[in-house]
């Protein structure tokens, strides 16, 4: 599993289009707040969730497969157990890197995309990593730069 902050750094500046394995259409889902916070910082999302046509005005797929252009990561919203088949066809469709989101590990799908050269994060969350490493953290007031548990007077 990657987690050095250079290779994180790297992973995000490298990987432009993101394909979201189980990006939801609801507003409130984490799911989306990635997919939006991405489109935002202007990386290309491609949903693949087959109940949905279009989320976040972006043509949704069934599957990985049915992607038409080439996908540099596989950002995955599914339990630990469900991701071995999305880590098998991201090294099918030539993936650069494969990300579990916060919660998700499955070791099995991490082992399976290193062997084949793929880069792999587990329980992280990309849109975290992304505001923690460029600075949108600050956006919220989370990016003080003072670590204290005291209010300032």
């Amino acid at each position: 599993m990657t987690d050095d902050i250079s290779t994180l750094r790297r992973i995000l500046c490298q990987c432009r289009t993101v394909a979201i394995v189980g990006l939801s259409a609801d507003w409130h889902r984490p799911s989306n707040f990635v997919g939006k916070y991405l489109q935002q910082h202007g990386y290309r999302i491609v949903p693949v969730n087959p109940r949905y046509d279009s989320i976040l005005g972006e043509r949704s797929y069934a599957s990985l497969e049915e992607i038409p252009f080439p996908v540099d990561m596989v950002d995955v919203f599914r339990r630990s157990a469900e991701v071995l088949p999305f880590a098998c066809s991201a090294v099918a469709i030539g993936a650069k890197c494969l990300w579990q989101q916060i919660g998700v590990i499955n070791a099995e799908a991490d082992a399976l995309v290193r062997a084949a050269g793929l880069d792999s994060v587990m329980d992280r969350c990309v849109k975290i990593e992304h505001a923690r490493l460029f600075g949108g953290l600050r956006w919220a007031g989370v990016n003080t730069r003072v670590i204290s548990a005291r209010r300032p007077v």
